[in-house]
């Protein structure tokens, strides 16, 4: 049997030699280049140059190595087709059986805030044409890109005295897979060295890494799994608490939206099944703890809280005194940690800095992906707006207040309000009357006064009237009905100001 001959060219150097040994000790002729030629020489073992194929010397800085009809000659030529084979035998090409490589780390230079330059000199050429050319004949090339995967290959090499078909092909689209993640890495860095933001509507590569791993989706049939675009990194830290989970993902985005929405205020925000329970906004961040589960106490149970405060001790405790899944702050006073840790040693306690990792929302349907903007809704400006009935400008900043607990909760969307906190949420409903009709039950008495908010405008006047019934003072709306008119005259029979703001805040 003829000499088998491997291409070694990689960056990570991460078990290569060990690799190298055994390949030659199964008599594999070993061709290398630069760095890793160095490595491999130093550990004793006989290589042979590149530039021994290719008769050319490293030319451009390193830049222009593998570039060669000897070398990819070699990799791409089909044993089986005889105008290849007598090409191989006029040029005198050597035939190359296996290729390890891996890439320059453009990832981890961007991520360090390299400038341009830099980054353009860590695109790997080379690397990725080797890859590509290895994968494409898989049939007669073993391409290894991954460390993991040499102790298996040479393992499969001692048994078997080959490598089966099977794990050709799952190494080839492993390197497939590397070099479509690198390449869309590239197109990341360099459009956010040079400031260009991609555009819906044009094609933009995207490669998904695995982040975080879960034990199942939404239910135990369905594996998932946290993954992280180009470039980005978790916008989060968890400091305690049990493994998150899918559920809890979801819900720690509903939290995580809450504290922007209210940043400029203290604030504490109680998010159960991806929308709010109870939110409330006071100047003690304990109270506004205490009156956001005042809202809803039988959802707050197991709910997600959110904080847009340094946690302190006071507020953990009542926290502690709840079962709640996820606790979300920017900051966490002295022996906060420890005490949560010690009451509640599976709240998973989670510290958030403000970030994000993508301006884009996805959502996979059955009819493909669905990309759109991911912008926090514009607040609605008094002066922009229209007020129907008397002006209640005494009544704006809870308006304002119950129309950012509306944006924050699924559709069909109604809040109830006062003094800075929820009294009733309606979410969720397909009527939106019904919506009204939870709210106000949820509020009690205590909507005599209050204002309301709705996330879409009310297709018919029977909303109003049930507000008007309970007492509400005051409603913000988008407006935008065949029927406005008609429900405006309602509210001005009713004695009831309604200001309409012009922006729908729909929540699927």
């Amino acid at each position: 049997m003829s000499e088998k001959r491997v291409l070694i060219s990689v960056w990570n150097k991460e078990g290569v030699v060990e690799l190298a040994q055994g390949l030659s000790n199964a008599g594999w002729e070993i061709v290398s280049s630069s760095g890793t030629a160095t490595v491999l020489r130093q550990a004793g073992l006989k290589i042979k140059e590149v530039a021994d194929l290719t008769g050319y010397p490293h030319m451009l800085g390193g830049r222009v190595k593998t570039l060669h009809p000897s070398i990819f000659g070699g990799i791409l030529a089909r044993r089986h087709f005889e105008e290849d084979l007598n090409d191989v035998e006029r040029f005198g090409i050597p035939l190359i059986d296996m290729v390890v490589c891996n890439l320059y780390p453009f990832e981890a230079v961007s991520k360090k805030g390299a400038d341009l330059e830099t980054l353009l000199e860590n695109i790997d050429i080379g690397g990725v044409t080797l890859i590509r050319a290895a994968a494409k004949n898989y049939h007669q090339v073993v391409l290894l890109t991954d460390p993991s995967d040499y102790p298996t290959v040479l393992e499969e090499l001692q048994n078997e005295g080959n490598i089966s078909l099977k794990t050709r092909q799952e190494l080839a689209l492993k390197g497939f897979s590397m070099t479509a993640s690198y390449d869309a890495t590239i197109y990341q860095g360099i459009s956010r060295e040079v400031g260009r933001i991609p555009r819906l509507g044009e094609s933009v590569p995207l490669a998904l890494k695995p982040a975080l791993p879960l034990r199942y989706g939404e239910n135990p049939h369905q594996e998932a799994v946290l993954a992280l675009p180009p470039l980005t990194d978790l916008p989060w830290k968890q400091l305690a608490g049990k493994e998150m989970s899918y559920n809890n993902i979801l819900d720690l985005d509903a939290a995580l939206r809450g504290c922007a929405l209210f940043q400029a205020d203290p604030t504490a925000v109680i998010i159960k099944h991806t929308t709010p329970s109870g939110v409330s906004t006071h100047s003690d961040l304990e109270q506004a703890y205490l009156n956001a589960v005042q809202c809803d106490p039988v959802s707050a149970f197991g709910g997600i809280v959110g904080l847009t405060r340094e946690l302190d001790m006071k507020t953990a405790e009542r926290i502690a005194a709840n079962f709640t899944e996820v606790l979300v702050a920017p900051s966490f006073a002295p022996n906060v940690l420890d005490f949560l840790s010690s009451q509640r040693p599976n709240l998973r306690v989670i510290q958030w800095t403000g970030g994000r990792v993508s301006p884009f929302q996805f959502t996979g349907t059955w009819s493909g992906m669905l990309i759109q903007e991911d912008n926090l809704p514009p607040l609605p400006e008094e002066m922009e707006g229209q007020w129907v009935g008397n002006p209640r400008h005494d009544l704006w900043a809870d308006l304002l207040f119950a129309w950012k607990c509306c944006a924050l909760s699924k559709s069909n969307a109604i809040v109830v309000a006062s003094r800075g906190s929820t009294l009733g949420i309606g979410r969720g409903f397909t009527s939106r009357v019904d919506a009204v009709q939870w709210a106000l039950a949820k509020a009690g008495e205590a909507a005599r006064g209050a204002v309301l908010a709705s996330d879409a405008f009310f297709p018919f006047p029977d909303s109003i009237e049930l507000a008007a019934a309970a007492g509400i003072s005051a409603i913000i709306q988008p407006g935008g009905s065949i029927r406005d008119s008609e429900v405006f005259e309602a509210a001005k029979s009713k004695g009831l100001s309604l200001f309409i703001s012009g922006r729908r805040t729909f929540r699927h």
